[in-house]
């Protein structure tokens, strides 16, 4: 166990989480369709797959010894964060990194603690005890730095003219996204329940890389829960995919790949995109052995530093340039109590 090092690792997943659309911003002449689908490709497909061969024996014979109705679920929790995921492109699009990641992440990490015990029948167990309660306080107040944090959007559109909105985030419209962040964050809560979906996916690649010598018996590794990104990863691929193909037939946007624009930057920046994006849930899982039987925390603190760096980024990228003292004091308590939450969930969870 390192904890100190395992806080740090999700920490790294939430700066990633928080910046993984800002190469995005170097994509020109393409629809967005068009980038959206380098960014599946590269960061749903592609680097899962190298992930899990560089770092786990055998990783197919892995992911494969599962029992099927384990792969399936695993798929099929990936395929409902797929529609997160596309409405968390559009959420950003709409509200900035600052305001939209704020929003989106507390909603994830709000769902994702409550919806697993009401959909197993468990809802009794929210309340059942004082750690119990605990969390649903920190749910709560979750909700509570949601609603100053939306207050401060709105707020921003009230008062900055359309010309100062758009300087910032070029489609800023307010209205939409909060509906699309309401989605967004709904489903998105789906993707820390197909990684916690796949124990037996993680017990087999650890007792490969046991048997191949790679670590010994009762030490913790970091790269067993790299199977199970990428098997969870294949549901979200399928449902963006459809959206960008159809999207493609609809604008008819799929010369895009080879004119428009500068197209071997706008390669490399779209392929950044997944890069940078897959190693938020690459660091979550890889910092889980690390804290022993606190790893529950990793989705939170990923949250948490997602929230944290997406405020520090959408400030200096100028997103709330020109607001108001009460706009930026409504943003600051929000932020503030989203950050308490998280932590009151982690220790009531605890």
């Amino acid at each position: 166990m390192n904890p100190v090092l395992g806080m740090l690792v999700f920490a790294l997943g939430g700066f990633a989480g928080a910046t993984f659309l800002l190469p995005a911003r170097g994509v020109k002449g393409w629809a967005y369709e068009t980038w959206w689908m380098f960014y599946c490709v590269v960061g749903l497909l592609i680097m899962p797959a190298v992930i899990c061969a560089i770092a786990v024996p055998d990783f197919w014979s892995v992911a494969m010894s599962a029992k099927t109705s384990v792969i399936l679920q695993c798929v099929g929790f990936g395929a409902v964060w797929g529609i997160g995921g596309l409405t968390w492109g559009l959420m950003v699009r709409y509200l900035g990194i600052g305001l939209g990641l704020a929003i989106g992440c507390g909603l994830c990490a709000a769902t994702g603690t409550l919806i697993p015990p009401v959909v197993q029948g468990r809802a009794a167990d929210l309340v059942k005890d004082s750690g119990s309660i605990m969390v649903l306080g920190g749910v709560l107040g979750s909700l509570i730095g949601i609603c100053f944090v939306g207050y401060a959007g709105k707020l921003k559109e009230n008062e900055l003219p359309e010309e100062e909105k758009k300087k910032a985030v070029a489609e800023f419209d307010f209205k939409k996204g909060i509906v699309v962040a309401l989605v967004s964050g709904l489903c998105s809560a789906c993707m820390n329940f197909g990684l916690q979906s796949g124990g037996s996916i993680e017990k087999a690649a650890y007792e490969a890389a046991v048997g191949a010598g790679i670590v010994k018996a009762g030490e913790p590794w970091s790269w067993q829960g790299m199977p199970v990104i990428m098997i969870v990863l294949w549901g979200g691929f399928i449902v963006q995919a459809a959206w960008v193909v159809q999207q493609h037939f609809k604008n008819r946007t799929f010369g895009d790949y080879l004119r428009n624009g500068p197209i071997l930057r706008n390669w490399i920046f779209a392929s950044i995109v997944g890069v940078i994006w897959v190693m938020q849930f690459v660091c979550q899982k890889a910092g889980e052995p690390l804290m022993g039987d606190l790893g529950y925390i990793s989705f939170a603190i990923v949250m948490a530093s997602t929230i944290l760096f997406s405020t520090v980024i959408g400030v200096a990228t100028g997103e709330w340039k020109g607001t108001g003292f009460k706009t930026r004091l409504s943003l600051a308590l929000g932020t503030l109590i989203l950050l308490t939450s998280f932590t009151v969930i982690s220790l009531g969870s605890r």
